[in-house]
């Protein structure tokens, strides 16, 4: 493998999923486009996206996805009639969605797995580090972690992830990662992941979430990584690999984020989203923040 550029330039968002949990919403409308306060869900990780400067984002969508497309493009005639109408706030609002960056897209085809989503961006991706966003996860705006994960892969030239701790009982929910501490701060070795690992036998309570700064020697690993769990051609697989193997490329490592995460992966936590996020904003804040003491007083033990 050639030298590689040690600048990420690029970000890969899979959305190709079925949103089997969300349905019958999703039934006719992409789990990536449910609203989270006044934005669809997308639209979050595009824009932490592009504010570390990553502009150049590939979407890996799927059958059904079109609406992605179409909430990121022009809508000239609805800007047109919010123009004569003076409403600016709104126009200004779905302009800032069709001005985030350079999105490009790309069908998976065949539901494969994450893995299979993350191979699908090798053209064009190329030589280079690149970014992965999962859309279940959003991270708040106010926190600092892609842009730290891009520095310890400039740092360490291998690929990096992100984790939480989390509380041991809810370890199996997740990917696990097995870690030892490096000389330096900010960071630590992966030395093994597990996948969803049952609570006693797990190796530590950080849990992996949807960021990944990843070198592309990935892409080689992932061309002959099998399909494992579910039959899926798995991300974890190919980074089990990159983390015990040496050379260019080789190594992976984790940034433990201990800022605010908000998870849309499934209806409950996806309805918590909405109203942390809609309790910190400026117009609806104060009047939820207000409401939601009296609401819960009301329910019934």
């Amino acid at each position: 493998m050639t030298t590689t550029n040690t600048s990420v330039r690029k970000a890969v968002i899979p959305a190709a999923g079925l949103g089997t949990r969300f349905l019958p919403a999703t039934k006719a409308m992409p789990k990536e486009m449910l609203p989270v306060v006044d934005k669809p869900a997308i639209q979050y990780v595009v824009e932490e996206a592009v504010s570390v400067g990553l502009s150049d984002i590939l979407m890996i969508t799927g059958r059904n996805k079109r609406a992605l497309e179409d909430h990121f493009d022009r809508v000239p005639s609805l800007e047109a009639a919010l123009e004569a109408k003076g409403d600016t706030t709104k126009l200004e609002s779905i302009q800032a969605a069709s001005n985030l960056g350079d999105i490009h897209y790309v069908r998976q085809g065949d539901p494969m797995g994450l893995g299979h989503a993350v191979l699908r961006a090798k053209q064009h991706v190329g030589n280079e580090p690149f970014a992965v966003l999962l859309g279940d996860d959003l991270i708040d705006a106010r926190d600092e972690l892609l842009s730290t994960m891009i520095k310890v892969q400039a740092q360490t030239g291998g690929s990096v992830v992100a984790l939480i701790e989390v509380e041991p009982s809810q370890i199996s929910a997740y990917g696990c990662a097995d870690i030892e501490e490096t000389d330096l701060d900010g960071f630590v070795r992966i030395r093994k992941l597990v996948e969803k690992p049952d609570v006693d036998e797990a190796p530590s309570n950080l849990a992996v979430i949807g960021r990944y700064v990843l070198h592309p020697a990935v892409f080689d690993v992932l061309e002959r990584t099998e399909p494992g769990r579910g039959g899926e051609i798995q991300l974890t697989d190919a980074l089990q690999e990159l983390s015990a193997g040496t050379g260019e490329g080789y190594g992976v490592y984790g940034v433990v984020f201990r800022g605010r995460r908000y998870d849309t992966g499934d209806k409950l936590s996806y309805l918590k989203a909405c109203v942390q996020l809609a309790c910190d904003s400026d117009d609806l804040g104060p009047g939820l923040r207000e409401w939601l003491p009296e609401f819960t007083s009301s329910l019934v033990k």
